[in-house]
Order: C-alpha cells, then structure tokens, then sequence
C-alpha cells in the first residue's frame, strides 16, 4: 500500500516523528442523486449532520504526528459513524499526547490516558445548561493552537488536489483514493524537509 510506504520513507528520513497524535475526521460528499441504472443512491454511504446541516457520504479519519504535521494512521467509514468510534485506531501505542476536538471528548478515555501517563489534550465539551469556564475555554484555545496541524492535511487534500466528492460508488474504491491522496498529501507538506535533506 502506498500509503504505509511512503510513510515509512518519511519516518527514515526523520521528517515523521513520535511523541503525540493530533485526530480528526472530515466529510467527504457522495452524490445523493438517484437518477442511475439501479435508481438507488450509494448504499455504502450514510448521512450525518454537522452543525444544522445534513451530509451524505464518507468519513475520512486521521492520525497526524503532533510534531510534523504528516498523517501516519488513517481510515474510512460511512458518514454516520461517530468520530470517537475509531478514535483507538488513529492514536499509535508509544504516543505521549493526544489532541482532539470537541467530537473525541469522553470521560472514560480520559482517566485511562491520564492513568497511562499520556496528556489528554482533547478540547472541553460544555454539559447541557452550563457554559465553559475561562480557564476550560483558555485551555480549548491552547490546544486549537496545535490541533490546527491537522487541518493542513484536510485542506491540502480538499483544495490542492481538489478531492470534496467522492469518485466511485462504494467504500473501497473511495477509500483507497483518500489512501492515495493522504500519501501524496504527506510529501507534498513534507516537500521542504525533503529537499533541504
């Protein structure tokens, strides 16, 4: 797979380091038309709604190094499964932080990595009925801080290679192209590391 390749290449050559996981997913649209052959839309997708919003399509989940800014775990789903599901996926054993966003906040996650010595960098959620406190919302900033290397990734692949809808019908064909695009997103942030080695 092209994807663990090159990120093996990129960790000998010391761009891709170890110490902390920054996760996130991001949607990726499927076209919910049914003016096809079957006259059905594609039943590998789902829908799932950010903000006030329904999407249809596939989930794109990533692990990115906290250090560099390179992804070294990924993977796909429908649109429907929640983000913290695959949260154990994305995260590498021997990582000593972890960085989320307000989607991975859990309780129980947490005392196990505190328990396991790794910081529990995920932003705070507020419980229904009571607001942030200064100092929780202060800490959300801090951490946005360093989560926002993960969004780099989102945007080189949404934007630079153009990729926001889905090509093929069905959760492998896509799934290996978000593989493919990963890698290619990789050396592409890494491009400048690369050259000066």
């Amino acid at each position: 797979m092209i994807f663990v390749a090159i990120a093996e290449f990129l960790e000998n050559r010391g761009a891709l380091l170890r110490g902390g996981t920054i996760i996130d997913a991001t949607l990726i649209a499927a076209s919910p038309s049914t003016k096809n052959r079957a006259q059905k839309r594609d039943p590998e997708m789902r829908s799932s709604k950010k903000g006030n919003q329904w999407y249809f399509g596939m989930k794109a989940h990533i692990g990115v190094d906290a250090t560099s800014g390179l992804v070294h775990t990924a993977g796909v789903t429908t649109g429907s499964v929640h983000d913290a599901k695959v949260m154990d996926n994305l995260i590498r054993e021997d990582d000593r932080a972890v960085y989320g966003d307000k989607g991975y906040a859990n309780d129980r996650k947490q005392r196990q990595a505190e328990a396991a010595g790794v910081l529990w960098a995920v932003k705070a959620k507020a419980k229904p009925g009571r607001a942030l406190s200064i100092s929780q919302r202060r800490r959300n900033r801090r951490v946005g801080k360093i989560r926002a290397k993960v969004e780099h990734v989102f945007r080189v692949v949404k934007c630079q290679f153009g990729y926001r809808k889905v090509r093929y019908r069905g959760i492998a064909k896509n799934g290996a192209q978000v593989f493919a695009l990963l890698a290619l997103a990789n050396l592409f942030l890494a491009r400048r590391t690369l050259a000066s080695a």
